[in-house]
């Protein structure tokens, strides 16, 4: 579903963090959000599941008002959230519990268990899985979920470079297939310049998305030798999120 932000501000307390945030995302199109620690990237999504009251703005998903708690999101922070105390099986399938169609999350799960990395951990338990692993049951378990549009906060922040990159990977390959409209919020100019469709600059103070840059595909797609040749995008990105900071 078509994702749109309008005039979205928010302030905590005294302090405006954002300011007229306007962004938007097409039907199946992955979108991140680039900015410097502390710029309001986070606050964006949550404003956007309605953790946090939104006091200003529309957000609307296919043109219809969205106002509070909306089931059009399925929200994944960095850290895996994990129940230590549930197996993975039983972790994945938490939405279909909450909403009463656990038989249906389960046969479900066990369906995407191998394309997700995780076929024979069903009875596992999260402490004798590795962080990848981890993070690949969580976000199977956001991907069960009936939302329209996926919303990654950092979601592979916590990982060590090498594990992230197959995290980054693993998720380029999963994209088709998940066919979900994609938000993802990230400090990492290589893991937005490999995944998105187009990247948005948030900045300034108070923030605002400034920039939107579009990362020219080759016509074999993605690659690793293809995300190392893009030296000048990096220096553009670079230079934005600068030019943000010095107005600060």
């Amino acid at each position: 579903m078509k994702l749109e932000v309008r005039d979205l501000s928010f302030s905590y307390g005294d302090r405006k963090v954002l300011e007229q945030v306007e962004l938007q995302a097409e039907e199946g199109e992955f979108v991140s959000i680039l900015g410097a620690s502390g710029c309001g990237k986070s606050t964006i999504l949550k404003l956007l599941t309605g953790v946090l009251p939104r006091r200003s703005g529309e957000i609307l998903v296919d043109g219809k008002p969205v106002e509070g708690m909306s089931e059009h999101f399925a929200y994944m922070p960095q850290n895996d959230l994990l129940f230590p105390w549930k197996n993975i099986l039983d972790n994945v399938c938490l939405y279909g519990r909450i909403h009463g169609t656990l038989n249906e999350a389960r046969k479900e799960a066990m369906e995407n268990m191998a394309s997700f990395g995780l076929a024979g951990y069903e009875k596992a338990y999260p402490s004798s899985l590795s962080g990848g692993m981890r993070q690949r049951a969580a976000f199977l378990r956001t991907a069960l979920c009936k939302s329209d549009i996926l919303l990654l906060d950092e979601p592979f922040g916590a990982l060590d470079v090498i594990t992230r990159g197959e995290m980054q990977d693993w998720l380029l390959s999963m994209r088709k297939r998940m066919n979900r409209t994609v938000v993802l919020v990230t400090h990492d100019m290589d893991e937005a310049i490999y995944l998105s469709d187009r990247i948005l600059i948030l900045g300034g103070s108070p923030s605002r998305v400034g920039a939107e840059l579009v990362p020219e595909l080759p016509a074999e797609g993605r690659t690793r030798d293809w995300l190392y040749g893009q030296g000048e995008l990096r220096r553009r990105i670079h230079r934005e999120i600068m030019r943000k900071e010095e107005r600060l």
